[in-house]
């Protein structure tokens, strides 16, 4: 199955503009030295050892990358000692112990937050799952009710926003936004609480009437009268973030991740966001999966070191130590140790289907938004592009994440 784009122009302006032509994948303007081609074909190499069983081969090949100098200060460096971690991880892990149980910290959901915060694509793909969510309710004119149901706030802010577009849409009619979370074992209750009061005080400075719920539920017991659905709101389930790190059939036969699903599907939503990684971590062979976060962890690494993310260089600092634990996760654990297990959109829109969701072009409501001037400088290297109905972001050439909208 391919991806929604494995490619994307190169922005020329530093303006956030809304691609809609195809277009081919570019290079990035600064060649690599042949000495970086040298040892990323070294990992693949080892990445290939381990897959056949000559475990001695690959550990050969990385005492010697080992070896030499790695000070760990820009990105490909990095990247460099990030992915020697992960094989050493995958060939010993005895001696280097994979991170696992790190993946369900406070201090690696900081991280993950840090990078939601300062990286434009995945800050704006919690904006387009925004914009889908205004879409669904201004298609329902009559209700100045919207019930947004998450399974995992991953960013706050993007609360902040819609409490914002919809205090400047009521027009003398308040609106009733109505927001129900799960507490689970990464975001508690407590932790959930917090987030309820800080967004109460946004709201009532914005005018708008928020009703904050914290539910505790099992998957199987999800329904409309246990999440407190009315028939009169406009109903959105928002999943930015969300899938990737639930088991799928490859894990467990429960699958819990087509479960969440059929259960989102018969609470019969207006619409339901998706914003994922575009990465093939799951279904991919070891070697090509090796290959496939090289190519992916550099474009995302290089993005970080832009000057428009380096404004805020201690979260983005945070970000890095977040995407390093991620990366030895991805390469060095097989099965429920494998917290997470990310998809191309071409995975999503075929689970999504099977599930019986259709796609809701979320691309003309970004453009709509775009064409209304909230357009806003953005650095040059980082892309938007619609294609096929979903909105791609990426930085020069490579997509990171893909937002789509369902019903």
């Amino acid at each position: 199955m391919s991806g929604a784009s494995k490619g994307s122009e190169s922005v020329k302006t530093p303006v956030w503009r809304l691609q809609r032509s195809p277009v081919e994948s570019v290079k990035p303007p600064v060649q690599r030295s042949p000495v970086s081609i040298s040892w990323e074909q070294s990992l693949v190499e080892a990445a290939t050892a381990i897959y056949e069983g000559r475990v001695d081969v690959a550990s050969e090949i990385l005492t010697h990358l080992s070896a030499g100098p790695n000070p760990m200060g820009n990105s490909e460096q990095k990247l460099m000692g990030y992915m020697l971690s992960a094989l050493k991880s995958r060939v010993n892990p005895v001696d280097y112990p994979p991170p696992v149980a790190e993946l369900f910290t406070e201090e690696h959901l900081l991280s993950v937050r840090s990078l939601y915060d300062v990286s434009p694509c995945f800050w704006l793909g919690f904006r387009a799952a925004n914009l889908a969510i205004l879409e669904a309710a201004s298609e329902q004119p009559s209700t100045n009710k919207l019930h947004v149901i998450d399974f995992a706030i991953g960013r706050k802010e993007q609360y902040d926003s819609l409490l914002y577009e919809l205090s400047m849409r009521q027009a003398g009619n308040q609106f009733t936004l109505n927001i129900t979370t799960l507490a689970d074992s990464i975001i508690g209750a407590e932790r959930l609480r917090m987030i309820g009061d800080r967004l109460s005080k946004v709201a009532a400075v914005m005018g708008v009437r928020l009703v904050f719920n914290i539910v505790s539920q099992k998957l199987s017991e999800l329904s409309r009268d246990s999440l407190g659905c009315e028939p009169d709101e406009v109903l959105a389930v928002n999943l930015a973030f969300k899938l990737y790190r639930m088991p799928d059939e490859r894990v467990s036969a429960k699958n819990t991740r087509d479960e969440l699903l059929r259960r989102v599907k018969g609470l019969a939503p207006q619409v339901v966001t998706l914003v994922e990684q575009e990465m093939n971590g799951n279904t991919a062979p070891f070697p090509m999966r090796v290959g496939e976060a090289l190519a992916y962890y550099r474009a995302l690494l290089e993005s970080l070191e832009s000057k428009f993310v380096r404004y805020d260089s201690e979260r983005a600092t945070r970000a890095e130590e977040g995407l390093s634990r991620k990366l030895v996760n991805l390469v060095a654990c097989e099965g429920r140790d494998r917290v997470e297990r990310c998809e191309v959109f071409g995975e999503w829109r075929d689970r999504m289907g099977m599930a019986g969701f259709e796609l809701k072009s979320v691309g003309r409501v970004v453009a709509k938004y775009l064409e209304a001037g909230f357009a806003f400088p953005l650095q040059e290297g980082f892309t938007v592009k619609e294609e096929n109905g979903v909105v791609c972001f990426g930085w020069l050439g490579r997509t990171i994440t893909v937002a789509s909208a369902w019903h």
